[in-house]
């Protein structure tokens, strides 16, 4: 156990609003041990964005993580040569290049499919019925995994976090998520065949062209799901609510003075879809002013960096205005996600503006409740236009 001190959480509120107590966290004890995480946590930005870098003392390789029980030995559980040669690998699925011309022109049409389908209706739930499946069809285009539905996609990657995450050990969470594990790898060698037949530049025959194993490719599909299926489903449900909650920031976007990438990125920095990432204390040795002892666990939270008061006034508000450069929602070290770009074009590209552009007089139509540390986003938002 490392010398920080120690802090108890209260598990559920926790889970319910987490920034409360990593606020405290920050201003009184900002690397700490927190029992019921079994791991000491670094909650300023700076100490996460210098820290993250130190891979010699925090390792992201963990063979006995969680996430590398669900979902297999993968890219974002490797340092080094290991990591850079899966990460090379992938690059050409999710190039700058595949983005703008490959994928982005399949995300216009997904999100156009989706409204069209929704506008005659007049109001909806925008995460499970918007949100959710165009995060889902733009990941079964990114991913190949075109053999699997919306509503499979979007539960299995809510299973396997929610496994990759089960620090209470609840066994119901552990088999649903293993269970679903397991059902990507099998689904995956469906797939294989037909993509090894005609290769394209989906994220399966990628990897498999780059000579990966089945089990590897598995392994970072697995973990390509989980981040690339609930962050772009929580950023857009969560922006499109920011916006609405705020009409004053919608009307910077409508007068020009903001973009949609303005509001992506803020709203990514208020509310980290992803807001911790696990390390591994490789060997003995300190850090921030704490001593670690080899083989414990330490999160990175970027939830909480995100709203560290040393880099954003007023760090609880929704802002157009404000600079996101120091903001780390998608990490700051090697294992920068890979998928940002991706995400951004989807979310600030499509997601807000045609729906924003297409839904006369869109509104909220009951209370936006949001539930996570871990991973954050509304559980649902409720919204009504004129159809």
């Amino acid at each position: 156990m490392s010398s920080a001190p120690t802090l108890s959480i209260d598990p559920a509120a926790f889970h319910a609003d987490p920034y409360p107590i990593l606020a405290e966290m920050r201003a009184g004890a900002p690397v700490c041990f927190v029992p019921e995480l079994g791991a000491t946590l670094f909650t300023r930005r700076d100490d996460v964005f210098v820290q993250e870098k130190r891979i010699d003392l925090f390792s992201s390789h963990q063979p006995d993580g969680l996430l590398t029980r669900v979902m297999g030995a993968n890219m974002m559980r490797k340092d080094g040569d290991a990591h850079m040669f899966e990460r090379k690998a992938l690059f050409p699925a999710l190039s700058p290049r595949t983005v703008r011309d490959v994928l982005a022109p399949q995300f216009r049409d997904i999100v156009q499919g989706h409204i069209d389908r929704l506008k005659p209706q007049g109001q909806c739930d925008l995460v499970t019925d918007y949100a959710m499946p165009v995060a889902a069809d733009a990941l079964r285009v990114m991913t190949g995994l075109t053999n699997m539905d919306a509503a499979d996609m979007d539960a299995a990657s809510q299973a396997m976090l929610d496994a990759a995450a089960n620090y209470q050990r609840d066994p119901e969470v552990d088999a649903k998520g293993y269970g679903y594990a397991a059902r990507v790898q099998t689904l995956i060698e469906e797939r294989l065949p037909e993509l090894r037949a005609a290769p394209d530049l989906s994220i399966i025959s990628v990897l498999d062209q780059a000579g990966l194993s089945v089990d590897a490719i598995a392994g970072n599909v697995r973990v390509i799901i989980g981040g690339g299926q609930n962050e772009p489903r929580d950023a857009i449900a969560g922006t499109v609510w920011a916006l609405l909650t705020h009409p004053d920031q919608r009307a910077l976007i409508a007068a020009g003075q903001a973009t949609w990438e303005d509001a992506f990125a803020e709203y990514v920095r208020l509310v980290a879809p992803i807001g911790m990432s696990p390390r591994r204390v490789a060997k003995a040795g300190e850090a921030c002013g704490v001593d670690f002892e080899e083989d414990e666990l330490i999160f990175f939270m970027f939830g909480s960096a995100c709203r560290d008061s040393a880099h954003f006034a007023d760090p609880d508000r929704f802002d157009l205005t404000r600079d996101t450069g120091p903001a780390i929602p998608f990490g700051a070290g090697p294992h920068f996600c890979a998928g940002a770009a991706a995400s951004r074009t989807l979310i600030a590209g499509y997601a807000l503006p045609m729906l924003f552009d297409q839904l006369a007089g869109l509104t909220l139509d009951g209370p936006v409740p949001f539930a996570g540390w871990a991973f954050r986003g509304p559980t649902t938002c409720p919204v009504r236009w004129t159809s």
